[in-house]
């Protein structure tokens, strides 16, 4: 006899692969990088956000074995009872230079810091007001911290002032919540209009910067993009990006990072980051501070992959960064092109809903740092075979 969990579990997984829409995981054989092998074959890889390829880079692994050698590979306790290691400490102020602010505080992941964060600050008195393309570690933050949430038409600025009028005087504290860099479709949130419209009515701007430290603002992030540092209340970002470790960080004015010590729950409650992965971001955020060189190569290999594609005929819609979403539509379409892709030796994963909306299935690439011309070239020529073969094109 079935339980009920059986039939719950199998109703929907069925349900998810009958509208193609059910995800397989491939596993790697070995590092992320402009190549990857799953069982032994080899392929240029399209689907890593190891956007300056530091997951490997020789500097952030010599610096690794050294934190290891010093610290050993765990912190054993949480950061208030005696999880603070030396090496933390090193990389907030890293961090708070980095990011142009008094201060920074480092979670164990980017999902922490929203988890965390957002709850430490907005209670069931208070209104957060959420772009509707937000990450989703953004919306289940929203969720756990009991605020109401009302969300924003995206990046329509309009509806961001509309609905602080008409919720003005209604709660204690008004927060509105941007990525900076939107990832499914690479574009930048409208920063300089928001920080107006915050201003104006006294609501405090939070910005989750994941896909933008280390890619805009030559490497500095979205918000030092704008060069509106000093006007934006907490600024999120993840270490397992550009950075390429594992983390993630708040950074904002000294009174905020004393606040989120005392009350944010992943800080209290979970171990605390890695010391080798500390030690590694530490050395990655020198190399991005200074020198542009990795940056400048991962954006002359997006603009070469943008015009590429776009000169094919494909849509790529309008991203402003690296990320380049090669939009298909259905979805059993866009996953029928992966497959193809992966037979021809490129590995590009169909991102299709509830990630983006119906019918707006898509091939999200991410060109990287490390990848070279005879790469982007044979990437080019094998999307103009599927897309023809599938009708695309």
């Amino acid at each position: 006899m079935k339980t009920q969990l059986d039939i719950f579990l199998e109703t929907n997984l069925n349900n998810l692969k009958n509208k193609g829409l059910y995800n397989i995981i491939d596993t790697l054989d070995g590092a992320n990088g402009p190549l990857i092998s799953i069982n032994n074959k080899e392929y240029i890889n399209l689907s890593s956000n190891n956007y300056l390829g530091l997951a490997n880079h020789p500097a952030l692994i010599s610096k690794a074995i050294e934190g290891l050698q010093k610290y050993g590979v765990g912190a054993g306790a949480v950061r208030p009872i005696n999880g603070t290691l030396a090496i933390h400490k090193e990389l907030e102020e890293s961090l708070a230079k980095f990011k142009g602010t008094e201060s920074a505080i480092v979670y164990q992941s980017g999902f922490n810091c929203n988890m965390g964060a957002i709850g430490a600050l907005m209670t069931s008195k208070d209104l957060i007001l959420s772009d509707q393309l937000n990450h989703a570690s953004i919306i289940d933050g929203c969720r756990l911290s009991k605020a109401q949430v009302i969300a924003v038409k995206h990046s329509n600025m309009e509806d961001f002032k509309a609905k602080i009028q008409e919720n003005i005087g209604k709660y204690e504290k008004i927060m509105y919540i941007t990525d900076g860099v939107f990832s499914m479709d690479g574009d930048l949130c409208k920063l300089p209009e928001i920080v107006k419209i915050a201003k104006e009515f006294n609501v405090i701007t939070y910005v989750d910067d994941a896909h933008g430290s280390g890619v805009t603002g030559k490497g500095a992030g979205t918000v030092k993009h704008f060069g509106l540092q000093n006007e934006v209340d907490l600024q999120i970002g993840t270490l397992s990006k550009a950075i390429g470790v594992v983390g993630g960080y708040v950074a904002g004015k000294q009174n905020l990072i004393d606040w989120l010590k005392v009350s944010s729950r992943p800080f209290l409650f979970s171990t605390s980051l890695m010391p080798v992965a500390a030690s590694a971001c530490i050395e990655a955020i020198s190399i991005i501070s200074t020198s542009t060189e990795l940056h400048d190569s991962l954006w002359e290999n997006s603009k070469y992959l943008k015009q590429g594609l776009k000169k094919l005929g494909f849509n790529i819609g309008n991203s402003e960064t690296p990320i380049t979403p090669c939009i298909i539509g259905e979805e059993k379409l866009t996953q029928e092109f992966s497959k193809c892709l992966m037979n021809k030796g490129v590995y590009a994963k169909a991102i299709v809903y509830p990630t983006v909306p119906l019918n707006t299935g898509r091939i999200r690439n991410m060109p990287i740092a490390s990848h070279n011309k005879e790469m982007l070239n044979r990437v080019l020529e094998v999307y103009a075979e599927v897309g023809k073969e599938l009708n695309i094109i």
